[in-house]
């Protein structure tokens, strides 16, 4: 029972980080801007919030407001970096897939030099002591990613924005035929994708961890882009796929230390689910029609 129960928490635990990032993808994707960001974006989500709370602590010492803040801080930097690769992507025309590629590449180098000004090495932050609270021995965070799904269904099939945005990722030209603006729907649905991936990164390292670490992300912005493509782009899908992931992901964290199978194998599992996942589903997936085709007027 004791096991079900570790295994249970952990799946919610891992599933978190991988559902808010999905969620924001499906957003971006819906209006036809593929997002290959997220993992660099979660990393720097998760460094504003650890370094804004660590800074904050330095200075009025702790408080329960503090992580609050850390959160806003996070979505807030995932925001401004989505909004570069919007810029890049809609504004300018750029390949989507190498605007996407050269923020993951700039995630691993930019963290290290901030890292490296303020605290003298180049792989974690300090600890915090202020950090998220949480509810049945889970982060809030976990609460209000499950919270988010019902609401992103809700967004994108009853409400005129959502038609909208469904209308653009799928005929950019007839949606602006009818009156819809193609570029401020698309900016709108970008910056979401990074405000949620920004706030992915914020529970991971002030909800829970208490720091930055270099790379702490792991794939998970990779891992999350294939939930929402086994997801088929809808939210009640893209909950099945990341509890699927987080439960291997929580598994292989499980296994770890016994003898039951070989210590590289465990700590594969969860990328060898996603592999296989992809290599069964991507072909059967039909992406929104117009996904990472600039619109042109």
């Amino acid at each position: 029972m004791e096991l079900f129960l570790a295994l249970f928490f952990s799946t919610l635990r891992q599933t978190t980080p991988l559902l808010l990032t999905a969620l924001g993808g499906m957003f971006s994707e819906r209006s036809g801007v593929v997002n290959i960001a997220l993992e660099g974006i979660i990393l720097f989500g998760a460094l504003a919030a650890a370094v804004t709370v660590e800074r904050l602590e330095a200075l009025l010492g702790p408080a329960p407001w503090l992580p609050w803040v850390g959160v806003l801080a996070g979505m807030g930097a995932g925001g401004l970096v989505a909004l570069v690769h919007a810029v890049v992507s809609i504004r300018y025309r750029a390949d989507q897939i190498i605007s996407g590629t050269a923020i993951n590449l700039l995630a691993l180098g930019a963290p290290s030099l901030v890292l490296s000004t303020l605290y003298g090495n180049a792989t974690n932050s300090k600890e915090v002591q202020s950090r998220l609270p949480q509810f049945l021995d889970l982060s809030v965070l976990v609460y209000v990613a499950f919270l988010l799904v019902p609401l992103a269904w809700w967004v994108l099939f009853r409400t005129p924005w959502g038609l909208r945005l469904r209308a653009v990722g799928e005929h950019p030209m007839a949606a602006d035929t009818l009156g819809v603006n193609v570029f401020r729907m698309r900016y709108v649905a970008v910056v979401l994708s990074g405000v949620l991936a920004g706030l992915a990164g914020a529970y991971l390292s002030i909800g829970f961890l208490n720091q930055f670490v270099r790379g702490m992300s792991a794939g998970m912005g990779f891992i999350a882009l294939a939930a929402m493509i086994f997801g088929k782009w809808h939210p009640l899908g893209i909950l099945f796929s990341t509890l699927l992931f987080g439960f291997a992901s929580a598994l292989a964290i499980q296994l770890q230390g016994t003898d039951v199978f070989p210590a590289v194998l465990v700590q594969a599992f969860p990328y060898v689910v996603t592999i296989l996942v992809l290599a069964g589903f991507m072909g059967r997936s039909r992406p929104p029609a117009a996904v990472g085709k600039p619109y042109e007027k």
